[in-house]
């Protein structure tokens, strides 16, 4: 399925920052002017509501693009509805569309998600992948900085005085959880260099800066680094990991809490069922799935980011 918006859509769309710039335009439907052209089955189909999806744009956009142009795809097929995957420029706008209703569902990291709900009570955790009920951050460093690997949490203080730099602000693994152990090893981060620490906006994008030599440092999302590592972009003759941190809940699916009302009566369990349902087995959805960098998709609950909230409130980012 191409991905298109309608003109109610795209205005809505743009509300709440989503970059539309690479979509081709679209000819709004003026539905009144044409009614006495189209036959009542006509009309009927242009009424169908759309499915909505979107995600934290954590990564890069073209391999955003292909993955849930992929997911749209797939979930189209499985449902019978149409669906549109409507791409946003940071962590915040997405937050925002999920709050207005601009997106249906929604691939947030646990901070994110756990944003999200608190502001659309009923909002429904539907899945997250089988690694991320231990998900992990790393600590990596440019060659010129001198720091040696850290066997311990307390070692993370050697990292004062050193131009450091986090990923989103709204990051769980890029951001939350770095800072969390930081505080653990008693660093704070007006104990930086400057005065503060850095935030490069993605995962790809701190692992480029500390690699340039921006940073001295920096931290992100561990299947990010690999990934960088396994294609080559990160030099190892630059940068490297010096420490790995304990596993902790993070990306998950969420929906909205009345598709139930636009879809029909059970459709949030359909959606439910149909990205449980998702095996490497079958080519589309193990393209999926592998972009995805997991094995499949498990059952997860509101209640398995308690940590999350918990420390998204220590350090301001949930009030």
């Amino acid at each position: 399925m191409t991905i298109r918006f309608s003109g109610r859509e795209r205005w809505a769309a743009a509300a709440v920052g989503v970059s539309l710039a690479w979509l081709p335009v679209a000819t709004p439907l003026a539905l009144p002017q044409l009614s006495s052209a189209l036959t009542p089955a006509a009309v009927a189909q242009t009424n169908k509501p759309v499915l909505r999806i979107g995600a934290i744009p954590d990564q890069k956009p073209e391999k955003l693009n292909r993955l849930y142009g992929l997911v749209a795809n797939e979930l189209s097929k499985q449902l019978g509805v149409e669906v549109n995957y409507v791409p946003v420029t940071n962590y915040a706008a997405a937050v925002s569309a999920f709050r207005t209703g601009n997106l249906d569902l929604v691939w947030f990291g646990g901070l994110t998600g756990v944003q999200a709900r608190l502001q659309k009570p009923g909002a429904q955790v539907i899945a997250q992948r089988d690694i991320d009920a231990k998900f992990q951050s790393v600590f990596i460093a440019n060659r010129r900085s001198q720091l040696k690997p850290i066997s311990k949490i307390d070692g993370l203080k050697e990292l004062k005085g050193k131009r450091f730099t986090f990923g989103s602000q709204s990051s769980t693994s890029g951001r939350l959880m770095p800072q969390y152990f930081l505080a653990q090893a008693g660093v704070k981060p007006s104990q930086f260099a400057g005065g503060a620490p850095g935030f490069s906006g993605s995962h790809d994008a701190t692992v480029a800066l500390v690699q340039s030599g921006a940073y001295d440092a920096g931290a992100l999302n561990k299947q990010v680094w690999e990934a960088n590592l396994a294609s080559g972009k990160a030099n190892k003759a630059k940068v490297y990991a010096i420490w790995t941190t304990p596993g902790y809940p993070d990306y998950h699916w969420i929906a909205q809490p009345g598709l139930d009302q636009r879809f029909g009566g059970g459709f949030t369990n359909k959606l439910r069922k149909a990205i449980l349902s998702w095996r490497t087995s079958n080519p589309e959805q193990k393209a999926i799935i592998e972009l995805f960098g997991a094995e499949q998709f498990t059952g997860a609950k509101a209640s398995d980011y308690a940590q999350i909230e918990q420390v998204g409130r220590q350090i301001g980012k949930i009030r």
